[in-house]
């Protein structure tokens, strides 16, 4: 396999789409009965990319056992001789006890969504409330601060994720067998992060008391 960085490659869909608006639970789908196939002990990347639980993901992916005796009958070789002879420079994922997107609540009511940067000037990402619709947003914080966005929240450990401005809070629901972040009204939603490292202040300027 030659990986060619300016190659390009183009999908022409049609505008109309009569079977699904919304294909990312068929591809999803697809990806796992894939993944039971052919990938053996190393199935659990994909379901670490489409952000699963390992081995449990809940998601009917249909009877693959026609599939698996194909792959007999064709005598393939097990998915690490594909990693050790045709791409050897793929890194998998190895002794995975935890994965997820790392959330940083600040003590002013800001949350940090990925990676932090300490740099000033760097673009770390806010979750805001839009003010509209049902979906929440994800701006660079300089930016959201700058158009003066929803951007802060009230979260206690065991309650509801509140915004401040718009007094919406955060719900998960299921969607086409997929969970997304949706904001709604307040009802007495409950939040309970199984994984908190809390970060105590050291200095009294330090602005974020990291969870």
């Amino acid at each position: 396999i030659e990986v060619i960085p300016c190659s390009k490659v183009a999908h022409i869909e049609r505008f109309h789409k009569p079977y699904a608006p919304d294909l990312s639970a068929l591809v999803r789908r697809n990806a796992l009965r894939v993944a039971e196939v052919w990938m053996d002990d190393y199935k659990y990347n994909v379901e670490v990319a489409w952000n699963l639980p390992i081995g449990n993901h809940g998601i009917d992916i249909g009877d693959v056992s026609e599939r698996k005796k194909l792959r007999e009958r064709l005598k393939c070789k097990p998915f690490q001789w594909y990693l050790d002879n045709v791409y050897p420079m793929l890194e998998l994922l190895q002794d995975l006890l935890g994965y997820g997107v790392h959330c940083y609540y600040l003590t002013d009511g800001k949350l940090y969504i990925g990676g932090i940067q300490s740099h000033k000037y760097s673009s770390n990402n806010c979750l805001v409330d839009p003010g509209s619709g049902v979906s929440p947003g994800l701006y660079q914080c300089n930016l959201a601060q700058q158009k003066k966005l929803h951007m802060f929240w009230d979260f206690k450990q065991g309650g509801q994720i509140q915004n401040r401005d718009t007094k919406r809070c955060l719900e998960v629901v299921l969607r086409d067998m997929y969970p997304r972040l949706v904001l709604q009204q307040c009802s007495g939603q409950r939040w309970t992060i199984q994984h908190v490292i809390t970060a105590q202040k050291r200095h009294i300027n330090s602005e974020k008391q990291v969870l």
